[in-house]
């Protein structure tokens, strides 16, 4: 097994005002060459949006975008004629390919909207944008893996253009869970959203990530009551491999 551990304090951070966003990969001002991406996942932000604040309308190509909000709501309008709000225990995904122009805005007047946005390399580049969003059951996560979204044709539900999975797990103290990769040449991304975990003999707590690969599978002990993100990608394109 190979592994890359990515501090919570290490990740970057800008303070627009209106956004306080941080970085687990090089994005905008924030540039550090070992921390480009992690095989397919090109970017991970964990962004803070002030009352009735958000993102202008602004282009993307070639790229699947997913938005999962933590807390509060979060407008979305985009130039395919989708209009949404999505809220906790949601999942938005949208497909950029031969471009969209989009805006994201927080619904609330009077509270900060939490949420993070994954982008993720397509396995095809030009294809047709596309939007699709979904609302999860929270107890399809307690104590074990949820798949929230799959690639194309492999995964009934949320899916994207790329062989890549994101699951949730929300775990008590104590629970001792394993996850098995799909495919021999992916790698997995593990993200703390909160409480405290050891795997692959590194402990990690809230906003705490690890990457491994060259790996079947990964062990978990569940230190404390958490909340994981895990997102399984090729590793054709990790840098620093």
């Amino acid at each position: 097994m190979k592994k890359i551990v990515h501090p919570s304090g290490d990740r970057g951070f800008a303070d627009h005002g209106w956004l306080k966003s941080r970085h687990s990969f090089s994005f905008a001002s924030f540039y550090n060459p070992d921390k480009i991406q992690f095989g397919a996942l090109r970017v991970l932000n964990d962004d803070r949006v002030a009352p009735g604040k958000g993102f202008g309308t602004h282009p993307h190509r070639d790229m699947e975008i997913i938005s999962i909000p933590l807390e509060g709501a979060l407008e979305h309008e985009d130039s395919m004629g989708n209009k949404a709000v999505i809220r906790e225990g949601d999942i938005q995904v949208m497909s950029a390919g031969t471009g969209v122009r989009h805006s994201e805005y927080n619904k609330n007047q009077d509270r900060e909207v939490a949420f993070l946005q994954i982008w993720i390399l397509p396995d095809t580049p030009g294809v047709s944008p596309r939007y699709d969003q979904i609302r999860l059951d929270p107890a399809a996560a307690r104590n074990k893996w949820f798949t929230a979204l799959g690639p194309q044709g492999k995964h009934d539900g949320l899916w994207i253009h790329q062989d890549a999975w994101l699951h949730l797990g929300h775990f008590e103290s104590g629970q001792t869970p394993r996850y098995s990769l799909k495919a021999p040449e992916h790698g997995l991304y593990i993200f703390v959203l909160e409480g405290e975990v050891q795997v692959a003999d590194t402990r990690l707590a809230d906003r705490d990530a690890l990457g491994v690969w060259q790996t079947g599978s990964v062990d978990f002990d569940i230190l404390e009551q958490s909340r994981i993100l895990l997102i399984e990608v090729p590793m054709a394109d990790q840098a620093g491999t």
